[in-house]
């Protein structure tokens, strides 16, 4: 055989997988809810079997405390319907801020009260309950103006390998949306269900907990949580998602 029918039977061999890596690549991204099980997903819209709602709870209950409350000067917490779907958002200040970010901010400035720190439970839980009320609800960020450089940014992060396995985002969430691994099924990696009810984790985590699982995944540096990079991935994240319903708090195992 010569050596150009040899490289035409290896093309030919290759073609099958190249033509799914291209379709897979420009698959229509699919709300997170999809990739679930039938089970998770049912669990996911119902109260009574969803542990993330014992955050939503204390979240609602935070809500209403104190003298200075987040009702003192929101009103009822019904009134943030689809705030979460505008995270994260770019501050007064030129700050990208995701709902952590904002409600973190509010206590400090108009409240005079300690941060709660990322990935405590009261954040967690405030968080979980400002963000119901959008559930179902678009997402619709900002990506234009002041957005648009974080936007890139976060493109950025989500296009380059990183790491020893040398992967980037999308390689996984684009490439291989559908296919299994570890037992799971591989979804487009949106940002909607978070906060979320992990069963791996056990617990309710935030979304950039799950960034940092990503990155030790791969072999990479773990950011710390609230890192620029991981808002300004959560932002592209966001942007990918656009139309797409808010599920938080997700279920997810």
């Amino acid at each position: 055989m010569t050596a150009g029918r040899r490289a035409a039977r290896a093309l030919l061999l290759a073609l099958p997988w190249l033509v799914a890596g291209l379709l897979a690549g420009a698959a229509e991204i699919r709300p997170t809810r999809d990739y679930l099980s039938p089970g998770l997903r049912d669990a996911q819209e119902d109260p009574s079997r969803h542990p993330g709602w014992l955050w939503v709870e204390e979240g609602e209950a935070l809500w209403r405390e104190g003298a200075r409350s987040c009702q003192s000067c929101h009103g009822d917490i019904a009134g943030m319907a689809g705030v979460a779907a505008r995270y994260p958002a770019v501050a007064e200040d030129g700050a990208l801020l995701n709902l952590e970010g904002r409600i973190e901010r509010c206590r400090a400035r108009h409240q005079g009260a300690p941060a709660f720190g990322y990935e405590s439970e009261p954040l967690l839980a405030l968080t979980a309950a400002v963000a119901l009320r959008s559930h179902g609800q678009p997402v619709a960020v900002e990506t234009g103006g002041a957005a648009a450089p974080f936007l890139e940014e976060g493109r950025r992060f989500y296009e380059a390998r990183q790491g020893q396995l040398n992967l980037s985002c999308g390689q996984c969430h684009d490439d291989n949306a559908g296919r299994r691994l570890r037992g799971d099924v591989i979804s487009n990696g949106l940002g909607t269900g978070y906060p979320a009810y992990r069963l791996d984790w056990n617990t309710l985590g935030s979304l950039h907990r799950r960034l940092r699982a990503c990155s030790l995944g791969v072999r990479a540096e773990q950011l710390p949580l609230g890192a620029p990079e991981y808002l300004a991935l959560e932002l592209f994240l966001a942007s990918r998602a656009a139309g797409l319903p808010i599920e938080a708090p997700g279920l997810r195992r």
